[in-house]
C-alpha cells in the first residue's frame, strides 16, 4: 500500500528493503515509546521513502532512532531550542527542518503530522496522518 502511494505521486521515487519487526521493536525501545501503527506498517513494507532529488520523505528505522537520540540529547541543543522529547522525527524537508509525530506522556496518541522550522524552532500542523502528508507533501499542498 505504502509504496503505491507514494509511486502515484512520485514515479522516480526509490525504497529500501524492509525493516524487520524485531528491529523495529529494538527502536522502540531506544526510543523509549512505541512507534505510530502507520509508520510502523510504511517501514515494514519498506525501511524509508526516497524521493525526488535523494529527499528522505521517510528515514528509515536507523536513522529515526540515531537523529531523534541526538537531538534529545545534544547539550548546544539544549540552548537553542525548547525540548525534542515531545517530537518524533522520521522525514526532514531537505532544508533543515523536519517531519515529527507528537509525542504525550511518552506516547505517539494522535497520528498527525508536525514540521520542525529549525530557523526560529516553530512546531507547526502540516497533516492529520502519515498518508495525508505523504500525498500532501508529494503533490504541493504542503509546501515550506
Amino acid at each position: 500500500m505504502w509504496i503505491e502511494l507514494v509511486k502515484t505521486h512520485c514515479s522516480d521515487s526509490e525504497f529500501r528493503s524492509p525493516a524487520n519487526e524485531i528491529r523495529m521493536q529494538e527502536a522502540d525501545i531506544q526510543l523509549g515509546l512505541s512507534l505510530h501503527r502507520d509508520l510502523k506498517d510504511l517501514l515494514g513494507e519498506t525501511n524509508g521513502v526516497i524521493g525526488e532529488y535523494g529527499l528522505d520523505l521517510v528515514w528509515g528505522i536507523d536513522r529515526i532512532v540515531s537523529d531523534n537520540l541526538t537531538f534529545r540529547d545534544n547539550e548546544d541543543f539544549r540552548t537553542l531550542y525548547m525540548p525534542f522529547d515531545h517530537l518524533l522525527f522520521f522525514g526532514d524537508t531537505g532544508n533543515g527542518d523536519m517531519f515529527a509525530y507528537s509525542i504525550c506522556g511518552g506516547v505517539i496518541r494522535r497520528p498527525d503530522v508536525y514540521v520542525w522550522n529549525h530557523e526560529d524552532d516553530s512546531r507547526s500542523w502540516v497533516a492529520p496522518s502519515l498518508i495525508k502528508y505523504l500525498e500532501w507533501w508529494l503533490t504541493g499542498i504542503i509546501t515550506l
